[in-house]
């Protein structure tokens, strides 16, 4: 796969320049001296090292500088310390909760100097408007992004899928460097709507993300020859190496999502190429950001796991840039590409003392030298709340199809904080209604569309979840335009609806009518404007809150906004209904007699 044209036109470089600093007959603007330079290219670790910049470009690299220095020439001694490339997030979700500039202030020092992001989030409640305007947020930036377009993978029939005109116009980008995670599930059983966007980005020569959590043997294989490149979602080593066998880049997941790498760290005992491993973190938590960092915590976890630390910074740095057909730009430390450097104490220590980005020292031992630029998002990203009433209490009323007592019902039982399954039970109905069961764990959960038909409703049963009392809501329902919300009472869930739309976005939690925590989204219903400080403690906040009305899941609302998503097996809700993904089926609650 060659990187496209419209990439190279944003990157250019003034070659003759470059030339002529290597040769000596124009001078360097900075210069790192007597490094211990890691050579991703080889695995060597090259001693009294130097390397020369011109503008954001590496210039020089060699043991003798002294050619490239002349008095404007800003010189750092590295005093016998490792110098390794930039590192490179190369999958991550960057549209919640925080915005971009708060992100940086912390991802920056610990060294992330590239970044490519997925943009599925704004897609489906602002369309491809508030996909530009997300990215039009990380332009100019101290570092570089990339981004991938939304895929649409949705158990929504209005949600899913992307448009081929609206995919072509993002392929036509230079940020945009591929299409972003495509469900295998999805892939396979509606191959007829879903291969038209696969197909397109692979003829513009740009990357296929993918997401084949669950996929074996032959579905495996049918999913690969797609031409999907990568794969997120393996949790052991046997499932990394069915990858890696089928041709594919496997990234090793350390984020707040998931923590995958211990498990698969046996990988490196195998006696295989690691080349195509890759790490990530698939996103991190305000609270995660601030305790542990971004990447560069993902590559020193990966050394104390045993994995060989030249491997591991080659899992950050070139092994992402030749997946992403981005090698001769950057990845490593050699001339012609972007000056993106770490100094750390050495190879075993991850603790970036001083960063360079773009041949800028952004950052010194833990402080930012450069700052981020704050965007100022558009007015119709922060209108996505698009909800026709106030909600009453009745709006979450279920009623049976037919007289009696009782009605089976189809419901989703929480398997782990997660995964979910189809439980099928026999339910009290009173006054032609059916009544949620607290006392038996048995609550209401409904999908509220805030976007594409706005006020569409579906009320389902939920069992597992541990709220005991009040109702607990999110706008930010995966891979959908749904505000999800659970209650143990329809009052409360009224409530917890109604003030989501006053804050224009966000997560509530209710009980007796009483707001007990709440953190405002409202950038596309997903993102806060907040510090990440203040976002890191209003969801401590709402854990404590959630903890309190008996929910023990560690992280409470991700179980909640997943309910809505298509990735996660197996039974979830939507605005339409509740949807099997083993066969990607729309099903009723009421189960029909045989």
């Amino acid at each position: 796969m060659q990187r496209s044209a419209a990439i190279s036109d944003i990157h250019k470089r003034d070659s003759a320049q470059l030339m002529r600093v290597t040769l000596g007959q124009e001078k360097a603007d900075l210069v790192v001296t007597n490094a211990r330079l890691l050579n991703v290219y080889t695995g060597e670790l090259l001693e009294n090292h130097a390397v020369g910049v011109k503008g954001k470009w590496i210039a020089y690299v060699g043991d003798d500088p002294g050619h490239t220095v002349g008095p404007a020439t800003e010189v750092i001694d590295a005093g016998n310390k490792t110098l390794i490339p930039g590192l490179i997030e190369g999958h991550t979700h960057l549209t919640y909760p925080y915005t971009i500039d708060q992100f940086l202030q912390y991802a920056m020092t610990g060294g992330m100097t590239t970044v490519i992001t997925e943009t599925m989030e704004p897609f489906p409640v602002a369309g491809y408007e508030g996909v530009i305007d997300f990215l039009d947020s990380l332009r100019d930036q101290p570092i570089k992004f990339f981004a991938t377009a939304p895929f649409m993978a949705s158990i929504s029939r209005r949600a899913r899928g992307i448009s081929i005109e609206a995919l072509q116009n993002l392929l036509n980008r230079s940020d945009v460097i591929g299409i972003g995670e495509s469900y295998w599930q999805a892939v396979l059983q509606e191959p007829e709507q879903m291969l038209p966007a696969l197909d397109e980005t692979f003829r513009r020569g740009k990357s296929l993300e993918g997401h084949s959590a669950g996929a074996r043997g032959t579905k495996l294989m049918a999913y690969i020859a797609t031409g999907i490149s990568s794969c997120h979602e393996p949790i052991q080593a046997d499932e990394v190496l069915e990858r890696l066998r089928l041709g594919i880049y496997v990234m090793i997941r350390e984020g707040s999502i998931r923590r995958d790498l211990e498990a698969i760290a046996t990988i490196k005992d195998a006696g295989i190429d690691l080349r195509r491993l890759i790490l990530v973190t698939d996103g991190v938590e305000p609270g995660d950001l601030l305790e542990k960092g971004c990447i560069e915590y993902v590559v020193q976890k990966a050394i104390d796991c045993g994995f060989d630390p030249v491997a591991a910074v080659q899992m950050a740095t070139l092994n992402v840039a030749e997946h992403f057909c981005l090698d001769d730009l950057l990845g490593g430390i050699a001339p012609g590409r972007y000056a993106d450097m770490l100094i750390v104490p050495n190879i075993h220590t991850i603790d970036a003392q001083t960063v360079i980005s773009n041949g800028r020292i952004i950052a010194e031992n833990g402080h930012l030298l450069v700052s981020p630029r704050k965007h100022a998002y558009k007015s119709r990203s922060f209108e996505t709340i698009h909800l026709p009433k106030t909600f009453e209490a009745a709006d979450f009323a279920i009623i049976a199809p037919a007289a009696g007592d009782t009605a089976t019902v189809r419901i989703i039982e929480m398997v782990t904080d997660l995964v979910t399954r189809e439980h099928r039970q026999a339910i009290q109905v009173i006054n032609a209604e059916v009544k949620m069961d607290a006392a038996s764990d048995i609550l209401k959960v409904a999908a509220i569309d805030r976007h594409h038909v706005p006020g569409k409703t579906y009320t389902g049963l939920i069992k597992g979840f541990g709220l005991q009392s009040g109702a607990f809501a999110c706008s930010a329902g995966w891979d959908s335009s749904d505000i999800i919300v659970i209650g143990a009472d329809e009052t409360d869930m009224a409530a917890a609806v109604n003030r989501i739309k006053e804050l224009s976005g966000g997560v509530v939690i209710c009980e007796n009518d009483k707001i007990l925590a709440e953190i405002p989204m409202p950038i596309f219903g997903i993102m806060s404007t907040e510090p990440v400080e203040s976002i890191a403690r209003r969801l401590n906040a709402i854990k404590d809150a959630v903890s309190r009305l008996g929910v023990g899941f560690p992280d409470p609302i991700l179980s909640l906004v997943t309910l809505t998503g298509a990735a996660i097996p197996y039974l979830r809700i939507c605005e339409e209904g509740l949807v099997n993904l083993k066969d990607g089926q729309t099903v009723g609650l009421f189960v029909e007699e045989q």
